[in-house]
């Protein structure tokens, strides 16, 4: 049993928790609870913001429908931290992806140890049709991960093997 402790603090009392499909999956699933902030995208360098209330005309029974592009700031109503030393990543859903072409804007997002106000997920609709987000739909994962915590050492050069080239480049061809 692990002595690592997910400590969680429910927002409102219908939040669901996270939760695993199977004990040994590394990654917790996360709960659509609020949309928050929706950007609509409007093609030709041109989006609109709307948040909190402004929000609300978007939704239709619980579910939201993002056009090719949009993205959505999406609450989970919890609060989250593992400890120091930890981080959690929100990780995208790989199902939603494929078949919904829904992603995170950030690829991977940090949850930081100091971090106390509510985990939220950015979703982006990446498909050329509309895909709808219902609350209550598994839309993340969160996954408790070990991180180093180095303090700075200012230095005149670095250890190791000079590789020689340019960015991405190792020697060879």
């Amino acid at each position: 049993m692990s002595e690592i402790k997910l400590q969680i603090v429910k927002m409102f009392d219908d939040v669901k928790l996270p939760s695993k499909q199977n004990p040994t999956d590394s990654g917790f699933d996360l709960y659509a609870y609020s949309f928050k902030k929706y950007y609509q995208n409007h093609g030709s360098n041109y989006e609109r913001l709307f948040e909190d209330d402004k929000v609300t005309p978007f939704i239709r029974d619980g579910e939201l429908e993002l056009a090719s592009l949009d993205r959505v700031l999406i609450g989970t109503g919890l609060k989250m931290t593992v400890g120091p030393g930890y981080e959690l990543q929100v990780r995208a859903r790989s199902g939603l992806a494929l078949k919904q072409g829904l992603s995170l804007v950030n690829g991977i997002g940090t949850i930081d140890y100091s971090y106390r106000d509510e985990c939220c997920v950015i979703l982006i609709n990446l498909s050329r049709k509309n895909q709808v987000i219902k609350l209550g739909d598994r839309i993340a994962q969160i996954v408790p991960m070990a991180v180093a915590l180095p303090e700075i050492q200012v230095v005149q050069t670095l250890d190791g093997v000079d590789r020689g080239g340019g960015f991405g480049h190792t020697n060879n061809n």
